[in-house]
């Protein structure tokens, strides 16, 4: 077979300062991963051949080479976008380009995308079904894919199909003079990346973590996500729990009021003299006092605000109380601390971290907080009844999961810190005709008694 030679130092043109160079060229195969454009070390692994498929897969790395970003700073501000969705996100504008210069994108295939598809599916990878279709949209590959994923999961396929045509949309609303634009905008990104391959990553990044759309409902709601400003989906589950590490705690003084010994007729020392001529029952001796604990949990959503009074009057009660806040910003990926300890065991955060919007971690917290439990403490959860997922929708199977810790650990249900205090030092647990007061948990509560 005839072998065609290679010059990757012809590839010209850029605006961001990738200055020509020589390049290493190694064989590859126009099997998928076999083939690949390194800008950073400038090596090339394209097919030799001279058929169609070697042509279009070179075309397919030599478009790498001509507008992919070569630098990391040329990425931009992507921490809270996925990896992956980047990289698939950019195969499809590399392959529309390439497309629009009329090689025949359909040859980009080889054979093992319907059992791939047909894996992908079968084994519960969303995120990773979502981005594969990125990387062979528009190719010869896109229909075997996806009837790989009609085996597998056919449920899936409304949702992908979804993004298909958001995706198609947004490529197809640029000139390629502007999809392939290596010009850097304000922020030093190059234009035709910045507009085209970091907006689909974005939807794909939040796409991914959704919860795959079943109903008609779910899929209403799935595709409006993918337009601009759009909410993002539901998630269906909770978001991982992380706290600050940065806080800083602090001794908290024993204020008046708060005895760190009381007098006894017995004791190890005599601390109270006095008393022996004052007191009939001569409680001269000190005794340990029994500081009040208790784990207090805050739900600090929306504009939930903390008053440090009702934190003190708190403490003043339960001295030696547990209490944790929490809030999760929706469809972060664990970048963003979503819980925080303001007060342990008698050490107070000197600063009161404000909420991130969302709810997202009832169900790990409170489970947190139940593994810090002393024997049988009162536990309290500052909430109004709202238990939402990662994305901050409301979720009946979360907030079930919620219903039934509160249930069986016997959680005391507060809608402020003033109510935790009281209820820190009460004996009676939330009462069934106060569930009301707690929106989906309390419905939910009742729900579980009557069965």
């Amino acid at each position: 077979m005839a072998i065609t030679v290679i010059h990757p130092e012809l590839v010209t043109g850029r605006e961001d300062g990738f200055a020509s160079g020589e390049w290493t060229v190694h064989p590859g195969s126009t099997l998928r991963g076999e083939a690949s454009c390194n800008l950073t070390d400038r090596i090339l692994e394209v097919p030799l051949g001279r058929d169609g498929t070697s042509r279009v897969v070179r075309a397919h790395e030599l478009m790498h080479a001509r507008v992919s970003p070569h630098l990391h700073e040329h990425y931009g501000a992507s921490d809270d976008l996925s990896p992956r969705a980047l990289e698939c996100a950019e195969e499809l504008r590399i392959n529309t380009l390439v497309g629009r210069l009329d090689f025949d994108v359909g040859l980009l295939r080889d054979g093992s995308e319907k059992n791939g598809g047909r894996r992908l599916a079968e084994s519960a990878q969303w995120s990773e079904a979502l981005c594969f279709l990125m990387a062979v949209l528009g190719t010869g590959a896109e229909k075997d894919y996806l009837a790989g994923i009609r085996q597998g999961n056919p449920s899936w396929l409304p949702g992908l199909r979804a993004v298909r045509k958001r995706a198609l949309a947004l490529m197809g609303g640029f000139a390629t003079s502007s999809l392939g634009s290596t010009r850097l905008n304000d922020e030093r990104v190059p234009a035709g990346y910045a507009n085209a391959t970091i907006v689909l990553a974005r939807i794909l990044t939040q796409s991914m973590s959704a919860r795959p759309p079943t109903s008609p409902d779910e899929l209403r709601m799935f595709r409006r996500s993918l337009e601009p400003g759009g909410r993002r989906p539901p998630s269906g589950r909770f978001a991982t729990l992380k706290f600050d590490p940065s806080l800083v705690m602090a001794p908290r003084p024993r204020g008046v009021g708060v005895r760190r010994a009381r007098p006894g007729a017995t004791g190890p020392s005599m601390r109270y003299p006095s008393r022996l001529l004052t007191d009939d029952l001569k409680r001269a001796f000190a005794q340990r006092a029994t500081f009040h604990g208790g784990i207090v949990v805050i739900d600090q959503s929306g504009s939930m605000d903390i008053d440090p009074a009702q934190l003190q009057s708190l403490l003043r009660r339960a001295p030696d109380a547990l209490v944790v806040g929490y809030s999760h910003r929706p469809g972060d990926r664990g970048d963003v601390a979503n819980a925080w300890l303001l007060a342990d065991r008698g050490a107070v955060a000197t600063s009161c971290p404000s909420g991130n919007v969302g709810n997202g971690v009832d169900g790990p917290v409170l489970l947190w907080a139940l593994r810090q439990r002393r024997r049988r403490e009162p536990v309290v959860w500052v909430t109004d009844g709202q238990v939402t997922d990662s994305h901050d929708h409301p979720d009946d199977e979360l907030t079930t999961q919620c219903a039934e810790l509160v249930r069986s650990h016997r959680i005391r249900l507060v809608r402020d810190l003033e109510g935790a205090a009281r209820s820190l030092s009460a004996t009676a647990l939330t009462r069934p005709a106060s569930w009301t007061e707690f929106g989906r948990l309390g419905r939910k509560l009742a729900e579980i008694r009557r069965f």
